[in-house]
């Protein structure tokens, strides 16, 4: 099993301790959530199964690939995710640039997690068209992976189009893992077929086994992994259980309050962590 943190359940002025204490402890990696932009309309910001509105129009945003950029700079072995990435309101040339950039500077060790998005405000914002936000964001990862393969490429689609172009540097890893986050059957059909992996939202053992016997259902044979967001995992001997249902990552939360964010993760290192991780 391989351990994560959500870097994104901390305030952003512990991200650099709470990173660096990471790669030096043996977790497998970190991750960043990231908006584009809030609006103060909040009429749009419902969060999907709840009557709230999901974000703060004053929470300060950060672009996630390039604060991975600096914290892999401060870092050696912790590979460097976002959970999630909304690549889809850019065109793929601005998000492909900005990973492979992620993956040079590090080494060769980014995560490009992606998903479609709840937000609709973020997205009119933007000047996108929320209703197409899935197909844009399938159309996006294959032309982003022509771009990190192909010596030069020209793509005619239905959202994005171009010339013959050249895109280089090319990431350092032979195939930068693309992993797709979100629950609908249209994001797990996604993770299945376009990606190298699923990224699931917060569960517990319980909660998440009908998302993974969906998506067993849909996959092939190709390598795949398993992310799973577990913050309330309630013990150790809980893990293999994890692993048996295909879990092949965990994301974990072994602290209560943010300023004990290191504590628990030197203590959760001690009990899960073999020396010399990861």
């Amino acid at each position: 099993m391989r351990f994560g943190v959500p870097l994104g359940l901390l305030h952003p002025d512990a991200w650099r301790d709470v990173a660096v204490a990471a790669d030096e402890l043996g977790f497998e990696s970190v991750w960043l959530p990231e908006h584009l932009v809030f609006a103060t309309d909040l009429s749009l910001a419902r969060y999907p199964g709840t009557g709230r509105p999901g974000i703060s129009p004053v929470t300060p945003l950060y672009d996630a690939p390039a604060y991975l950029c600096w914290l892999a700079g401060l870092t050696s072995r912790v590979r460097l995710g976002t959970a999630v990435h909304l690549y889809a309101l850019r065109h793929p040339f601005v998000s492909a640039r900005a990973f492979a950039t992620l993956d040079r500077v590090s080494g060769g060790r980014a995560i490009c997690g992606v998903g479609a998005g709840w937000y609709e405000g973020e997205w009119r914002a933007a000047g996108v068209d929320f209703g197409t936000r899935g197909a844009r964001l399938d159309e996006a990862i294959e032309v982003t992976r022509r771009l990190w393969s192909e010596p030069v490429v020209a793509h005619e689609g239905r959202f994005y189009g171009f010339p013959e172009v050249a895109f280089e540097p090319k990431p350092v890893q032979e195939r930068l893992p693309i992993l797709a986050g979100g629950e609908s059957d249209a994001a797990l059909r996604r993770a299945a077929r376009l990606c190298d992996g699923w990224i699931s939202m917060p569960h517990s053992l319980e909660t998440i086994r009908p998302r993974l016997d969906r998506l067993a259902g849909l996959r092939d044979d190709r390598p795949f992994s398993v992310t799973a967001h577990a913050y309330e995992l309630t013990g150790l001997a809980e893990i293999p259980r994890w692993e048996r249902l295909g879990v092949d990552r965990m994301i974990v939360r072994p602290w209560r309050r943010g300023r004990d964010a290191v504590a628990g993760l030197a203590a959760f290192a001690a009990d899960c962590l073999p020396t010399g991780s990861p």
